[in-house]
């Protein structure tokens, strides 16, 4: 079964953009909010408006019952229909009323209207009730008699709710919509805003889209925010890594097919001289010269690649403790066994203190080897590794570098003044260690040793 590629999501279509996003996170809650905020509004406009217009269906209850009358004909009402329709009067609303007894027989008004009594000690009661198939609210009111003598009446009255329904949406309608006006007038405005404010993350991106693969220099930053403008540095600080790596590898190519031509092309000179040759003592001789030349590869092979790495250790350096004292050591008798095959005396001294220091095994380890290989190439009789300390020093009694010739040897593919014993070495080795200085943050100093040669002196940071 295969399976079709048009079902897979465009980019454009993976994802939402970030500006509906952040509309969306801003305007749902404040929807909702504001909703809620009408909810309660609402609540609170009902109940007020039916505080207020259950007290004026209270006033005309104890207005009618101002005009009941207690005697020895019993107990009427003196108003008149007519009267009775004026007090009751409301334009909206139709209003319905009784005068009862105790035991609930009519005295006057609508009969079959009834309401629940009030509580006990309570004068009235309001409550909601169904009558001539309609929802009115009704109250029922029960005079307060003197001392002694009890009221033997009652009186009901009821209303529809139509003038209060009506009341609580005018206060709705005015209140909300101000409030929907006031909501798409923000959605318009953060709308345009946030569109306005995210235009440099569109342009960059058009930036980087019409960017060329090989070109690495830093993009234009819109300081419109201090997320946009750390976004764009990041960008940058990511372009300038990428293009000094890229330089690095350039280098490291360049600096392998300049370095390397030239021994490879005398190693198949030589073999093919050897190879031309029928005498025995003819081959011996010409595989001892491939055989340096062979190990002047290896050594420029190492060199270069040594330097690569420092150039590409220039971020992220783990910086650990480091103990000058074993690590000097061991290097010195890792090298013991060349010292003697060449006739050169190697020692140390000061390597019965301990010290350690902030910095990294291999680039201490690479400083020794490259200084200890100087000195074993151009270097005299007698090398001395010394550490006083946080300063790490390799002595040779050698002829020694002028001081305007220092300068110029810290440079690649430098090999000093002629006459000097010179050209074995391609020229790197001073080189790396003082890239391996600078990335330890240490400083590299040659001087003139006493009596005669050069001290090549590396002093480390704080101790650990």
């Amino acid at each position: 079964m295969s399976l079709s590629t048009t079902d897979a999501p465009r980019p454009d279509e993976a994802a939402p953009s970030l500006t509906r996003r952040v509309l969306r996170n801003v305007l749902v809650p404040l929807a909702l909010t504001w909703m809620l905020g009408a909810v309660i509004a609402l609540v609170i406009a009902n109940y007020f408006s039916e505080q207020a217009f259950d007290r004026g269906m209270l006033d005309d209850a104890y207005a009618l019952a101002a005009n009941v009358q207690a005697g020895e004909r019993g107990v009427e009402l003196l108003l008149t229909p007519r009267e009775v329709a004026t007090v009751l009067f409301d334009q909206v609303d139709k209003v319905y009323f009784a005068v009862q007894r105790l035991d609930g027989t009519l005295i006057s008004g609508q009969a079959g209207l009834h309401a629940p009594l009030p509580a006990e000690g309570a004068h009235f009661r309001f409550s909601d009730i169904d009558f001539d198939g309609k929802v009115l609210r009704a109250v029922v009111l029960q005079p307060v008699a003197e001392p002694g003598l009890p009221v033997p009446y009652r009186v009901v009255i009821a209303q529809t709710t139509l003038s209060r329904t009506a009341l609580v949406r005018r206060l709705l309608g005015y209140a909300l919509a101000p409030q929907v006006l006031l909501l798409m007038l923000l959605a318009v405005w953060l709308w345009y805003g946030i569109r306005s404010d995210l235009r440099p993350l569109g342009e960059l991106q058009q930036a980087l889209d019409r960017r060329d693969v090989y070109d690495l220099s830093p993009v234009a930053v819109v300081r419109t925010s201090r997320e946009v403008q750390r976004l764009g540095n990041a960008v940058n600080a990511l372009f300038d890594r990428l293009n000094h790596s890229v330089r690095a590898q350039r280098e490291f190519v360049g600096n392998v097919a300049h370095e390397l031509r030239t021994p490879l092309a005398g190693i198949r000179a030589l073999a093919e001289y050897g190879l031309a040759q029928h005498d025995s003592a003819v081959w011996r001789e010409q595989l001892v010269r491939v055989g340096e030349r062979q190990a002047r590869a290896s050594h420029l092979i190492d060199q270069l690649l040594a330097l690569a790495l420092a150039d590409e250790a220039r971020t992220g350096l783990a910086r650990q403790p480091v103990r000058l004292d074993v690590l000097a050591e061991q290097t010195v008798l890792r090298h013991l066994a060349r010292a003697d095959a060449r006739g050169v005396d190697l020692g140390a001294r000061g390597l019965d203190e301990r010290t350690t220091v902030l910095a990294n095994d291999a680039l201490v380890e690479g400083i020794l080897d490259n200084l200890i290989d100087n000195a074993l190439r151009y270097g005299g009789r007698t090398i001395t590794v010394e550490l006083a300390g946080r300063t790490l020093s390799v002595i040779d009694d050698g002829p020694g570098i002028p001081i305007d010739a220092q300068r110029d040897l810290m440079q690649r593919w430098a090999q000093g003044p002629a006459g000097q014993k010179l050209g074995q070495g391609s020229g790197l080795g001073l080189s790396i260690v003082a890239r391996y200085a600078e990335l330890l943050g240490a400083e590299l100093r040659l001087d003139a040793a006493e009596p005669s040669g050069l001290r090549v002196s590396v002093e480390f940071g704080d101790l650990a």
